[in-house]
């Protein structure tokens, strides 16, 4: 009986591994990807906007899972959001800093905030009086107007807690003087200054008692007064 690894075994084998590989296999593969697409997978909150972050970006999840946790998975292209398994939401990949709402998702009196709509909430502002809403334009006056629609909410809720007419005259004091803080505003009405007028400022007041002068010494007594030239000034 003939010993294996024998003679007539060594003459049928094909060489070492990497022989061949090199010479018959290397050249029937397919080209790498470019890159390996690893998916992000994390345990989100939906949270009180009905908007849960993945990867800095914010997307929005079906209202029945308020306050809930869900399963994410982001990849390149697709985040999906699961809960307990089930997929309930799927977005678009958004760049960090972004959001996609969709307004299946949000309860009818969220969408005004969540799809960013400036207009109409320039417009409510507006009801609670002229100045109030020049100065809700005012405020979203930006290239990024969504950034500053909180607010414009915390304005209308001054109006709400105040009163029309002083949130009103407050703003309309402010926008005398080029002010856009809502800050400011608030702080007027807590300390009902928005009717009091305005100090001069500290240069004007300082300018205005440096040249003061006593009402007598404008009195000419009915005597005429000398014009005196220069060279009559001249010692």
């Amino acid at each position: 009986m003939p010993q294996r690894g024998g003679d007539a075994d060594s003459r049928h084998d094909p060489g070492p591994p990497a022989e061949v590989f090199a010479a018959g296999e290397a050249s029937a593969l397919l080209p790498a990807p470019a890159r390996y697409d690893v998916p992000l997978f994390t345990k989100v909150k939906v949270h009180r906007d009905f908007q849960a972050e993945v990867a800095r970006s914010l997307y929005s999840a079906p209202k029945e899972y308020l306050g809930q946790y869900l399963d994410a998975r982001a990849d390149s292209c697709l985040v999906k959001l699961h809960h307990r398994g089930v997929l309930v939401k799927t977005h678009p990949q958004a760049e960090p800093g972004r959001r996609m709402t969709d307004p299946a998702d949000l309860p009818d009196h969220k969408s005004t905030y969540a799809m960013r709509d400036v207009a109409s909430l320039a417009k409510a502002a507006r009801r609670h009086g002229e100045n109030t809403g020049i100065y809700a334009e005012r405020l979203l006056d930006t290239d990024l107007p969504w950034t500053k629609m909180r607010q414009v909410y915390r304005l209308l809720g001054l109006a709400r807690r105040y009163g029309d007419g002083p949130v009103d005259t407050a703003c309309a004091r402010a926008l005398e003087f080029d002010v856009i803080s809502v800050t400011k505003i608030a702080s007027m009405l807590a300390k009902a200054t928005e009717n009091t007028p305005a100090p001069l400022p500290a240069a004007a007041a300082a300018g205005a008692a440096r040249f003061a002068r006593d009402p007598a010494e404008y009195r000419t007594g009915g005597t005429q007064l000398a014009l005196i030239t220069t060279e009559e000034a001249a010692p």
